[in-house]
C-alpha cells in the first residue's frame, strides 16, 4: 500500500539553488569558471571568523552550545535588545521556517510578495497554508497593498527589505504606514538578509518596532556581507513572546560549533564589513554603466547582485549562453539574477554578456 502524502506536500516544488562550480564544470567540460549565481560574499569570509574556526576545530566530537549564548549576547548588544529576543537558526532560511511552524496552521495565510524570496511561500505551503501574493509595484514591495491584502485567517506578513530577487528596497516612511496598517495579531516579518549593503538614508530602523512591543520579526544572516554561507549561520531578532514560541519548535543544536564561533569574530570585525560593502558599491557602479550601455534593463539595487528582466524565453537563452561560457548566473522565470563579484569577475560577466547578447 502506498504511503499517504498530504497534497500540499505533494505538490511542493522544491528550492533549487544555484549550481555549484564544481558541478558546471563537469557538466560542460569546462575550467576556471565564475559564479555569480548566489549572492555570496565574493572576497570571502573575515580572517577573525577563519580564525576562529581553526581554534575549535579540535572540539568537533562535543555538540555545539545549545542555547549558543555567547553570540546571542553579543547580537542583543548590536542591536539594543535582550539575549531572550534573539533566536539562532541553520541560516536565517530556519528561522524563516520556524516561524511558519510556529504561527501558521493549516487554513491559516500568509501575505508576501511576488516575486519575493522563494522560500516564504514553500515554508507556508509546508504547514498546510496559503500564500496571499501581491505583485509588486515598479518592482518594489507595495507596503500599502499587502497590508490592505490582510484579512481574518493572516496570521503573518512577509517584507524582504531588500527584495530578493529585485534588489529593491522600502523607505522608513513607507515601512511605518504599513506596520502601523496591519492588525496587532499579524506578525510582520522584515527578512533583512541583505541590510548591511544598503546605502539608501531612510532605511528603516525595523527593529524600533521590536523594542516597542509590536509583533515584528527581523531575519539577519551571516550568509551574505559575513562571508559565511558554508556554515549555514542566521538569526532573527523579535519580541520575547515571539521568541519563545520560535524555540518551542527548534530543534536542539540547530546551529553548529564552528558555525557559532565563526559568527562570533565576524561580528567584531568591521573593517572586513567595510570591504566587503565598498567591492560591492565599486562592483555595482561598473555594473550599472555597462548594463546601461548594452541597453540591459535593471532595476536600481540595493543588494549585492542585479535583476535584470529580459523576457522567459531570452533569460532562459542568455543564461544557458553564459553558463557555456562558464559564468554561472540564476535564471528566475522571465529574468536572471547577477551576483556582484570581484572587478575581474564583472569585468568578465560583461565581456561574456556582450557577446552573447549579440547570439540570443
Amino acid at each position: 500500500m502506498p504511503v499517504r502524502i498530504p497534497p500540499h506536500i505533494l505538490s511542493l516544488k522544491p528550492y533549487v539553488p544555484g549550481k555549484p562550480i564544481e558541478e558546471v564544470e563537469r557538466e560542460l567540460g569546462i575550467r576556471g569558471s565564475i559564479k555569480l549565481a548566489s549572492n555570496e560574499n565574493p572576497i570571502g569570509p573575515s580572517p577573525l571568523a577563519l580564525e576562529a574556526i581553526q581554534g575549535e576545530m579540535s572540539n568537533l566530537h562535543r555538540y555545539p552550545e545549545g542555547s549558543g549564548i555567547r553570540l546571542k549576547e553579543a547580537l542583543a548588544r548590536k542591536h539594543g535588545v535582550a539575549p531572550n529576543q534573539i533566536v539562532l537558526g541553520n541560516g536565517s532560511n530556519e528561522v524563516i521556517e520556524l516561524l511558519a511552524r510556529a504561527f501558521l496552521s493549516p487554513g491559516d495565510d500568509a501575505v508576501m510578495a511576488d516575486p519575493s524570496f522563494v522560500v516564504y511561500a514553500l515554508v507556508t505551503q509546508a504547514v498546510g497554508a496559503r500564500s496571499v501574493k501581491v505583485p509588486l509595484r515598479d518592482g518594489v514591495h507595495d507596503l500599502m497593498a499587502m497590508a490592505q491584502a490582510v484579512a481574518e485567517k493572516t496570521r503573518i506578513v512577509f517584507i524582504a527589505n531588500p527584495n530578493n530577487p529585485t534588489g529593491t528596497s522600502n523607505g522608513a516612511e513607507e515601512v511605518e504606514a504599513m506596520v502601523r496598517a496591519i492588525p496587532p495579531d499579524v506578525v510582520a516579518a522584515f527578512d533583512e538578509a541583505y541590510a548591511e549593503y544598503v546605502g539608501r538614508p531612510d532605511y528603516p530602523d525595523t527593529v524600533r518596532y521590536i523594542r516597542e512591543g509590536q509583533p515584528v520579526i527581523v531575519f539577519r544572516t551571516f550568509s551574505k556581507i559575513y562571508g559565511l554561507a558554508g556554515l549555514r549561520i542566521g538569526y532573527g531578532v523579535t519580541t520575547p513572546e515571539i521568541a519563545d514560541a520560535l524555540d518551542r519548535v527548534r530543534q536542539p543544536f540547530n546551529t553548529n560549533r564552528l558555525a557559532q564561533a565563526a559568527a562570533l569574530a565576524a561580528l567584531s570585525d568591521e573593517a572586513h564589513v567595510a570591504r566587503s560593502r565598498g567591492v560591492n558599491e565599486e562592483g555595482k557602479a561598473f555594473l550599472s554603466g555597462e548594463f546601461r550601455r548594452m541597453g540591459v534593463s535593471f532595476h536600481p539595487t540595493e543588494a549585492n547582485f542585479f535583476y535584470l528582466p529580459l523576457g522567459e524565453r531570452s533569460a532562459k537563452d542568455l543564461s544557458d549562453a553564459l553558463l557555456r561560457k562558464g559564468v554561472i548566473v540564476r535564471p528566475m522565470g522571465p529574468a536572471i539574477r547577477v551576483t556582484i563579484g570581484l572587478p575581474e569577475e564583472n569585468r568578465r560577466l560583461v565581456e561574456a554578456f556582450s557577446e552573447v547578447l549579440r547570439s540570443v
